[in-house]
C-alpha cells in the first residue's frame, strides 16, 4: 500500500513539473494563438476565379472591341505579356471587404490554436473584441477544455450533488416514528385501531384519547439535533458549491466549449459574427485575446493579437441626395358642399322651425357658417343653395316650388349672416374721443363688423329628387324584392308625370310616400370660398416631396425595407439601391435599364449582371463606369461581385495603363 502512493505522489511530481515546463516554454516564446481570415472563404473565392477564362472582351464608346486579359510585365522587354498565371490568395492577409446585404455583414473569421498551447490538465479561454466606430464589443467566447480539467470539473460537480443529496427534503425522517407508534399501541390501544381506520382523526380527538395534542407527541419525538445538522447543510449550500466546483461550466456568453482528447495538431475554430450595419460603418476591427487555466488559476495571459479588419462596402454610399419636389397648383377659388333635410308641409315653402328636425338641421348649417366666416385661410364669398322635391304633384309644379323652397331657406341665412355681422359690430365697438369745430370733445362710438364679406345667395331648383327615391328603395329592408323590381320597371318611364302616376298604383306606394318621400325634401349648400390676399384665379408651386425624402433618409440609415416601401413608385436611381441592397435584382435591372447610363449607373449594372455570372457585360459595365468617374477604378476592391472581376481579367493595372 505504502508503495502504490510513493508511486502516485512521483507521478503527481512529475506531472506538475511537465506542465510547468511546457508554460516556461510558452512563456518564453510568447506563443499565442492567432485570428486568421476565413479559409473557406477564401478557397471559395478561389474556385469561383478559376473556374473562369482570365479574359474577356468588351466595346468601348467608340464601337472599338477591347480584348481584356490577365497580363505581367516582362522584366527584360518591359512589355505586358498574357500570363495564364492567377494571383494566389493570401491567407495570412489582416483585412477583407465585406458586403452589407439587408442591412447586415456576416464577419467570418477563424482561432487557430497552436498545438503546443494545448494541455488535458488546461482550459484556454478566448475572447474576441470587435471594435466598431467608437465602441467596442466583447464577442462570445471560445473555450478549449482539456479532457482531464474537465474531468476535473465533473467530479467537482459530482462532489457537490453528493453533498445536495445529503440535505433532507422529508420532515417526516426527522420523528421516531417507530417509537412513537410502539407508545400508541402499549398505552392506549382505542387509538391504536384509528392506525386502519380511514376516517380522519382530529386534534381534539386524539388530545382526548392520548391526553397531549397530536403536535405535542409528534415534537416529543422528534430528532431536534438532526434538523440542526440538516438546516446547517442548507445554510452552507453556496459555500460548498464553491468549495467544489471551482469552475463551473456555462454556456451563456459561449460561443463554443470543446473538450479535447487528441492533442496532436492545432485547433482551428471558424467563428461567424452578423453585424447589423449603421451610418458611418466603414470598418470593423476583430482583436483576440485569450488566457490559460489550470484549475481555478490563470497561469498564462497571451498577448493581444493585432487586428483583422473588415472594410464594409454599403450601396448606400450611392445614394442620391437631391430633393425631389412636388408641383402643386393652388386655386383661388374653392369649394365646400353640406347638405341637410327640411320638413316643409305638402305644397308649402316657408321654413316652419317647430317641424321635424328643421331645428337641429338649420342649427348645424349655422355652425358651418360661423367655421367659415371665421376662418383665417379663406374667405366666404357665396352660397349657392338647391332645393329638392318629392315626386307628389307635377313636375312642373314641383319644380316652381322647389324653386321657391332654395328662396326661402337662402332668405333665412341671408337675415342670418346679417344679424351674425350686427352682432359682431356691437361686440368689437369701442369709443373714441373727437373734438368739434368750437373745440368741444365728444365721445363717438365706433363699430367694428366690416370684416366679414358680404355674402352672395343663390338659389336653385333641383326639381323631383328621383335619384335620391332610387338609392333609399335599394337600401330599404321593408320592401321586397318584388316592390324593388316593379319600381324599376316604373323607374323606366320617360315622362315624370306618368312615372310618379304609375308608381301610385303599386302596392308600396303609401309606405314609400309616408317613409321615404319626406327624405326627398333636400337642401343642398354650395359654399364658394376665395383664398385670403390671393388675385390670381391660380398659382402654380411646388413643395418638398416628404414620402420620398423619408424614403431617401431610410437609405441612408440602412434601413432597406422601409426604404423600398417608400420609394418603390418612383423607379429612380434611389429604388435601385433599395431593391439592389435586398437582392432584388431583375426588379432593380428594369429600373436601371430605363436611366441614363451615369457612371453610378453602370456601376450598379455591372454590380448585377456580375450576381448573374455574365462577365462580358459586368466588366463592360464597369469599365464605363471607371471611363466616366476614375474614383471607380478603387470603388470596385470595396464590392465582391466587382473585386473579383478585377482580380479575374486583370482590370485595375489594364484601366490604369490605359488610362480608361
Amino acid at each position: 500500500m505504502k508503495r502504490k502512493l510513493i508511486f502516485a505522489f512521483i507521478a503527481a511530481v512529475l506531472a506538475g513539473c511537465g506542465s510547468s515546463t511546457k508554460i516556461g516554454e510558452i512563456r518564453s516564446s510568447e506563443l499565442a494563438a492567432t485570428l486568421a481570415l476565413s479559409r473557406g472563404e477564401i478557397e471559395e473565392e478561389r474556385r469561383i476565379i478559376e473556374s473562369h477564362r482570365d479574359t474577356t472582351s468588351v466595346t468601348d464608346e467608340n464601337g472599338n472591341t477591347v480584348l481584356l486579359m490577365k497580363a505581367v510585365k516582362d522584366e527584360e522587354s518591359g512589355e505586358m505579356v498574357a500570363t495564364e498565371t492567377l494571383d494566389a490568395a493570401v491567407i495570412s492577409a489582416r483585412f477583407r471587404n465585406v458586403a452589407e446585404r439587408h442591412g447586415k455583414v456576416d464577419l467570418r473569421f477563424e482561432i487557430i490554436v497552436p498545438a503546443r498551447m494545448q494541455d488535458s490538465k488546461w482550459q484556454l479561454r478566448f475572447n474576441p473584441d470587435m471594435y466598431i466606430l467608437q465602441d467596442s464589443l466583447r464577442l462570445e467566447s471560445v473555450i478549449i477544455t482539456g479532457a482531464d480539467y474537465r474531468k476535473g470539473q465533473l467530479k467537482g460537480y459530482e462532489q457537490y450533488d453528493r453533498f445536495i443529496r445529503s440535505i433532507i427534503t422529508d420532515t417526516t425522517r426527522f420523528i421516531d416514528l417507530r417509537n412513537l407508534e410502539i407508545f400508541i399501541e402499549r398505552n392506549i390501544p382505542e387509538l391504536y385501531k384509528f392506525k386502519r381506520d380511514s376516517s380522519i382523526v382530529s386534534d381534539e380527538q386524539f388530545r382526548s384519547y392520548y391526553g397531549v395534542s397530536e403536535k405535542e407527541a409528534i415534537e416529543h419525538y422528534t430528532n431536534r439535533i438532526a434538523i440542526r445538522r440538516n438546516e446547517h447543510r442548507k445554510a452552507i449550500r453556496g459555500k460548498m458549491y464553491r468549495k467544489y466546483i471551482k469552475v463551473p461550466i456555462t454556456k451563456d456568453g459561449i460561443r463554443l466549449d470543446t473538450v479535447i482528447r487528441n492533442l496532436d495538431g492545432d485547433f482551428v475554430y471558424h467563428y461567424t459574427q452578423t453585424v447589423a450595419t449603421r451610418p458611418k460603418l466603414k470598418k470593423v476591427d476583430i482583436v483576440l485575446s485569450g488566457e490559460i487555466y489550470e484549475g481555478d488559476k490563470l497561469i498564462y495571459s497571451m498577448a493581444r493579437t493585432s487586428p483583422l479588419s473588415f472594410y464594409i462596402s454599403s450601396l448606400s454610399s450611392f445614394v442620391d441626395p437631391r430633393e425631389r419636389y412636388l408641383k402643386k397648383v393652388i386655386e383661388r377659388r374653392v369649394s365646400a358642399n353640406s347638405a341637410c333635410y327640411v320638413d316643409f308641409r305638402s305644397g308649402k315653402w316657408d321654413i316652419d322651425m317647430a317641424l321635424g328636425y328643421n331645428s337641429e338641421e338649420m342649427g348645424r348649417i349655422k355652425g358651418n357658417i360661423d367655421q367659415l366666416l371665421n376662418n383665417t385661410t379663406f374667405d366666404l364669398d357665396s352660397i349657392v343653395i338647391a332645393a329638392s322635391a318629392s315626386p307628389e304633384g307635377s313636375a312642373k309644379a314641383n319644380d316652381r316650388l322647389s324653386e321657391k323652397r332654395a328662396e326661402s331657406v337662402a332668405g333665412y341665412f341671408s337675415d342670418y349672416i346679417r344679424h351674425y355681422r350686427d352682432s359682431v359690430r356691437r361686440e368689437n365697438a369701442s369709443f373714441v374721443m373727437t373734438v368739434d369745430e368750437n373745440g368741444n370733445e365728444h365721445m363717438r362710438r365706433k363699430e367694428s363688423g366690416d370684416n366679414i364679406p358680404v355674402i352672395k345667395f343663390k338659389s336653385r331648383s333641383n326639381g323631383e329628387n328621383w335619384s335620391m327615391l332610387t338609392a333609399l328603395v335599394n337600401q330599404d329592408s321593408t320592401l321586397s324584392e318584388k316592390d324593388r323590381t316593379a319600381y324599376r320597371r316604373i323607374l323606366a318611364i320617360r315622362d315624370a308625370d306618368a312615372r310618379e302616376n304609375a308608381l301610385r298604383e303599386q302596392p308600396s306606394y303609401r309606405y314609400m310616400r309616408e317613409k321615404l318621400y319626406p327624405r326627398l325634401r333636400t337642401v343642398k349648400f354650395d359654399f364658394y370660398l376665395l383664398r385670403k390676399g390671393m388675385e390670381k384665379d391660380t398659382v402654380h408651386t411646388t413643395e418638398l416631396d416628404t414620402v420620398y425624402m423619408a424614403g431617401v433618409q431610410a437609405l441612408r440609415d440602412r434601413e432597406y425595407e422601409k426604404a423600398l416601401t417608400k420609394l418603390k413608385g418612383y423607379n429612380d436611381f434611389n429604388t435601385a439601391i433599395a431593391y439592389v441592397s435586398l437582392d432584388y435584382n431583375a426588379s432593380a435591372m428594369a429600373v436601371l435599364e430605363k436611366l441614363d447610363r451615369t457612371p453610378q449607373v453602370n456601376y450598379m449594372m455591372a454590380i448585377l449582371y456580375a450576381r448573374k455570372g455574365d462577365d462580358r457585360r459586368a466588366v463592360k459595365h464597369f469599365v464605363d463606369a471607371c471611363r466616366q468617374d476614375n474614383s471607380f477604378v478603387f470603388r470596385g476592391n470595396l464590392d465582391p461581385e466587382i473585386y473579383i472581376l478585377i482580380k479575374r481579367y486583370g482590370l485595375e493595372r489594364q484601366i490604369g495603363e490605359n488610362n480608361i
